[in-house]
């Protein structure tokens, strides 16, 4: 039997997986994917693409193809109506609407706090782009269509059997480490991960339909959702899914696909197929003639479940492998990439003799606190959604009629209309925690070993989400600000997170640390770059953006991880800066 020896093995072949396979190609880290499917998903599946991962894939050179291919950014509302056709009393009745994902009056606000806004691209035409990066970085070396058998590990290496589906052939790859992203398939019944958390929360069907709604369909809705006393469903939701998104107000309506979704009821026992379920559609949108085909339908079960572990000695699980989130927020594909974003670096700093093997113990110690947050979050936006139907008067306990009498008084042009939807507007408005979440996006932070903390309060996190506090308080992602390097326009992002390099950001008066951080690059063999802000003949902060944020001195320093999360700041040069420096990268990277 043949056996192929790599640094890394990749399973799974999701955006977890081929980013994993992008970010290990930008090191210079040999590696193979596999992937069980012979073909990208044909599924939807997630759609939001958020800043975080967005500030990622920038970083990895993806980003510029999958802003040409996404909804516009800064174009996104969520609207409640009740109907998108009918003619009756309450049908095609707008309920509340509300700006979302850094849409509109949210739309200056996020443009100041990172430089890659949010786009909508279902993951169905997300993973082609990841796969054709992949594929152009590490050729031969990206294998769809074959799957893991079976692994082992002992002290030196992963020994994985894998099979070609196709032909049956099978052979051995022996890899120093093994990336599981393989959405627990496989390696998570082989390892014996545990999970934690609820379980079967609801069951929804999701559909990938090709209609034209246009006219139904508000311009700017990146989401709507269907709610009426008599739709068999709790509530039906519509995601425009392109190809083709026009540019401007009317973006959205020009969708040629859709994502349609429903939660059915705790005793619907239904099983929908793609030849069943059309009329269905047509009735919860009330468009009786409505001509559509239906590409895929899937229904899955709701929960909210993390690893107990995410690292068993040389294997390490990200994305679904490791945790699964209830849809809100769309925080579960976009952890996924984080999840690779933070262990692919310090693969690489191992694999190449630039750091201890104990930094890899900070993957876990890192990234399962943050993937619990966003889970949490998810999961808490989801039960809130409850409080929408509060907030229209209708009740899973009320009859038919009852509910129909509320949502007739909610829309009454009346005193007491008026006063209903007032009511209910401040309800409703609570689940902008699903809509507007930039501090949950943006505001997690890390601590471990490879953090130096430096006995500061953290900053404030908004107990709604939204108002994220950028700091470069140790732990935390480094805050984005535009600087001026010659005639070129540069986030601060861009000072790092390209290949192994740390990033030392200093002061106008910083010249100091140059010669302390080229003698303790030389001493520990590892790519430091010393950026001077401020100074007449480096990088130029012309708004003053990076001072107010930066908390140091002109003669402060701050360490940057290559993810672009500050390992270390001190806001004066200290006695000895190349001692306490080589301290402290040799602490960060476990040497």
């Amino acid at each position: 039997m043949t056996t192929i020896e790599v640094p890394v093995l990749i399973v799974g072949g999701g955006p977890a997986g081929l980013t994993s396979s992008i970010l290990l190609s930008n090191l210079g880290i040999e590696h193979m994917l596999v992937e069980r499917h012979p073909a990208t998903s044909p599924f939807p599946k997630a759609h939001l693409i958020n800043p975080r991962t967005l500030e990622i894939l920038r970083q990895a050179g993806v980003a510029d193809d999958i802003y040409q291919l996404g909804g516009p950014p800064g174009e996104y509302r969520v609207r409640f109506q009740t109907t998108l056709g009918g003619d009756g009393p309450l049908e095609r009745k707008e309920l509340f609407a509300m700006d979302g994902f850094g849409g509109g009056s949210l739309r200056e606000y996020t443009e100041r706090v990172t430089p890659c806004p949010h786009t909508n691209l279902p993951q169905m035409r997300l993973e082609p782009v990841l796969r054709r990066h992949a594929e152009q970085r590490a050729p031969g070396a990206v294998l769809f269509g074959h799957e893991l058998l079976e692994a082992t590990q002992d002290a030196e290496s992963v020994t994985a059997q894998i099979r070609e589906c196709g032909t049956g052939r099978t052979f051995t790859v022996r890899a120093e480490y093994l990336i599981g992203s393989d959405g627990g398939k496989t390696l998570g019944r082989q390892l014996g991960v545990s999970f934690e958390g609820p379980t079967s929360l609801a069951r929804l069907v999701s559909n990938h339909i090709s209609a034209d709604l246009s006219g139904r369909v508000q311009e700017d809705a990146l989401i709507t959702l269907l709610m009426h006393p008599e739709n068999p469903f709790k509530f039906v939701g519509l995601v425009p899914m392109g190809p083709t998104y026009a540019s401007g107000s009317n973006w959205a309506c020009k969708s040629e696909e859709w994502g349609v979704s429903f939660a059915l009821r705790p005793n619907d026992q239904s099983e929908l197929t793609e030849e069943s379920v059309a009329p269905i559609i047509r009735e919860a949108l009330r468009l009786p003639d409505l001509e559509l085909e239906v590409h895929r339908t899937n229904s899955w079960a709701v929960e909210r479940v993390v690893a107990d572990r995410f690292r068993f000695g040389r294997i390490f699980l990200v994305g679904d492998a490791a945790h699964r989130h209830v849809p809100t927020n769309g925080l579960g594909l976009n952890s996924a990439v984080q999840d690779v974003h933070n262990l692919v670096w310090k693969l690489a700093n191992v694999l190449n003799g630039h750091a201890g093997p104990g930094l890899l113990d900070t993957y876990e110690a890192e990234r399962r606190p943050a993937d619990v947050r966003n889970a949490d979050w998810a999961l808490f936006t989801y039960l809130n959604s409850a409080n929408v139907a509060a907030g229209l008067g209708l009740s899973e306990t009320a009859t038919r009629e009852q509910n129909i009498a509320a949502l007739t008084a909610y829309l009454a042009d009346t005193q007491e209309g008026a006063t209903l939807r007032a009511r209910g507007a401040e309800i409703i408005a609570t689940q902008r925690m699903e809509y507007q979440a930039l501090d949950i996006e943006l505001g997690f932070s890390y601590e471990s070993t490879s953090v130096v903390p430096d006995g500061t309060p953290a900053p404030p996190c908004d107990p709604m989400g939204l108002h994220y506090s950028p700091s470069t308080r140790p732990g935390h992602r480094l805050p984005h600000a535009w600087l001026q390097f010659g005639t070129e326009r540069v986030s601060t992002h861009d000072l790092t997170g390209v290949g192994e390099s740390f990033a030392l950001i200093t002061g106008r008066d910083g010249g100091v640390w140059s010669e302390a951080a080229t003698a303790v690059a030389a001493e520990l063999d590892v790519a430091l770059n010393v950026v001077c802000i401020g100074s007449a003949d480096g990088y130029l902060d012309p708004s003053g953006a990076w001072e107010e944020l930066s908390d140091i001195a002109e003669n402060g320093a701050i360490l940057v991880r290559p993810d672009n999360h500050v390992a270390w700041r001190t806001p004066s040069c200290p006695p000895g800066p190349a001692q306490t420096l080589m301290k402290v990268l040799s602490g960060v990277l476990a040497r």
